[in-house]
C-alpha cells in the first residue's frame, strides 16, 4: 500500500487546532512538506515545531483569514511560485448555530465567503501547479450535514451542501489531470466545534454539560466522540498515492451516527 508522500507539498487550512492540526501531523508523518494556515501566528509556530520530520522535511506557515479571499489566493500563489503544492486541505471553522429562517443575508454571505469562496480561491491558485505535476489532492473537511441536515445549524447546513456540490463538480473537471477532489464528513469529534455546540445546547436547554454530551453520544452507535486523528487518518489516505482512484466522494467518519445509506 503506497502511502509515501515524500517530495509532496501540502497546504493545510485551519491547522491551528482540531482536525486541521491532526491532518497536518498525519501528512507530515507520511513524508509531506506541510504548510499550515490559520489566523494566529503564535499558535501556528507551535504547530510547526511539533510536526514530525521523518524525511527531513521543512515545514512552514501562512497567517491568513478565510474571509480575505484575495489575500488567501495571493499567499497560495506565492507558496506555489517555485514548486507545486500537491495537496490542499480546505478547512474552516463552522458558522454560528441557529435556525435558517432566523439568519440574515449577512450570515449566509459570511459563511459562503469563508467556505465556498475561500476554497475556490485556493483551488484556482494551486490547481495549475498540480496539473503540471500530474498529481493533486483536494480534500474538504465539511460535515455529515451534507447528507443529514443538523437541527439548529441552518447556515452551516446550507453552506456545507454548497461546498459538497462544488467539490463534486470540480472532481469531474480535474480527474483527467491526475487531481482528485473529495470531502471528509466528520461526525461528533472532540474539537472546539463540539464544545461550541454543547455550550449552545446548554444555554438553550438549561442542562448541564455532562447530560448534553451523554445525550449526543447516545445517538452514536460507537457510544463516543471521534478523536481528531481519526478523520485525519482518512484524509491522509485520500492524499496518498493509494487514494488516486477515489474521486468525487463524500465520506463520513461518524461512528455510524447517520441513518442514511
Amino acid at each position: 500500500m503506497d502511502l509515501d508522500l515524500t517530495g509532496k507539498r501540502a497546504l493545510v487550512c485551519g491547522a491551528s487546532e482540531g482536525i486541521g492540526r491532526a491532518t497536518a501531523h498525519e501528512l507530515a508523518l507520511l513524508g509531506a512538506e506541510v504548510t499550515v494556515l490559520a489566523r494566529r501566528r503564535e499558535v501556528l509556530e507551535e504547530v510547526v515545531r511539533a510536526l514530525p520530520t521523518p524525511k527531513g522535511q521543512h515545514h512552514g506557515l501562512i497567517v491568513a483569514d478565510a474571509a480575505d479571499t484575495v489575500g488567501l489566493a495571493e499567499a497560495a500563489r506565492e507558496l506555489a511560485a517555485h514548486s507545486p503544492v500537491h495537496i490542499l486541505i480546505n478547512n474552516s471553522g463552522g458558522p454560528p448555530g441557529g435556525r435558517a429562517i432566523d439568519a440574515d443575508a449577512g450570515a449566509f454571505l459570511d459563511a459562503y465567503t469563508r467556505h465556498l469562496l475561500a476554497n475556490q480561491a485556493l483551488a484556482q491558485a494551486l490547481v495549475p501547479g498540480m496539473r503540471h505535476a500530474g498529481y493533486g489532492r483536494i480534500v474538504n473537511i465539511i460535515s455529515t450535514s451534507v447528507y443529514e441536515p443538523i437541527p439548529g445549524l441552518g447556515v452551516s447546513n446550507t453552506t456545507r451542501g454548497a461546498v459538497a456540490s462544488w467539490a463534486k463538480t470540480l472532481s469531474r473537471e480535474l480527474a483527467a489531470d491526475g487531481i482528485t477532489v473529495n470531502n471528509v464528513l466528520p461526525g461528533y469529534t472532540e474539537t472546539g466545534r463540539i464544545d461550541q455546540l454543547v455550550r449552545g445546547r446548554m444555554a438553550k436547554e438549561q442542562a448541564d454539560e455532562a447530560a448534553i454530551r451523554a445525550d449526543m453520544m447516545a445517538g452514536v452507535p460507537a457510544k463516543r466522540f471521534a478523536r481528531a486523528e481519526e478523520p485525519a487518518a482518512l484524509i491522509a489516505f485520500l492524499c496518498a498515492p493509494v487514494g488516486g482512484y477515489i474521486n468525487g466522494q463524500s465520506i463520513a467518519v461518524d461512528g455510524g451516527r447517520m441513518q442514511s445509506i
